[in-house]
């Protein structure tokens, strides 16, 4: 059965004050980016030394492929994102490819030309919620239709926690650390002046906004 949430109805976006939540997120995957771009160098070195073959060497290169993904993809969904910034569809198709590599889900953006940031900032918020409804994988395929943007993924199974995603209809429900993304849609997609609604069933979840 849907859901729904009217949050967007009591804020007004132009009175926003800085998103110190954003600011926040933004200089912490800036300050991580740096050492992480040196541990790479440093793989290369070795690579270039003869030592690139070897397993240990290997583990190493694909862990930082793996923690700059997942930090690109963070600095979008949790950092700052002013009104006139947008994302072309290549930087976008990247992040999501480089998200998709070696992991569970596999992303397909389906949404031509390029997009505002803040729009991106909320489908990647999007995305992060569906992720634990998809312990096992699947595919999640992202539109958008007449301005409302579609995330809907298909899997074998899902494992429903609808205590959870009751946040995103306005719940008060406590939220863990690594759930911090079912408060921050909501409040987002309220401070953009747009309503969230999802659903989930035992093969697919979705989310619009």
């Amino acid at each position: 059965m849907p859901h729904d949430t009217s949050l967007s109805a009591t804020i007004d976006p132009t009175s926003l004050e800085t998103d110190l939540v954003a600011l926040v997120g933004s200089r912490l995957c800036h300050d991580l980016i740096s050492p992480l771009g040196a541990i790479g160098n440093g793989v290369e070195l070795l690579a270039m030394s003869g030592m690139g073959a070897s397993p240990e060497v290997q583990l190493i290169s694909e862990a930082v492929a793996a923690a700059n993904a997942r930090i690109k993809f963070f600095r979008i969904a949790f950092g700052q994102a002013s009104a006139d910034q947008r994302l072309g569809t290549s930087e976008i198709l990247s992040v999501l490819d480089e998200m998709s590599r070696g992991g569970r889900l596999k992303y397909h953006w389906l949404a031509a030309g390029d997009h505002p940031r803040r729009a991106v900032k909320l489908i990647f918020l999007g995305l992060l919620c569906l992720e634990p409804a998809l312990p096992w994988g699947g595919e999640v395929v992202i539109r958008e239709e007449g301005g409302e943007w579609r995330l809907l993924a298909e899997t074998k199974r899902t494992k429903p926690d609808p205590e959870l995603w009751s946040r995103l209809s306005g719940s008060l429900v406590q939220v863990a650390p690594a759930q911090v993304q079912f408060a921050l849609l909501p409040r987002e997609a309220g401070h953009q002046g747009r309503r969230v609604s999802w659903d989930v069933s035992d093969t697919t979840a979705q989310i619009l906004f």
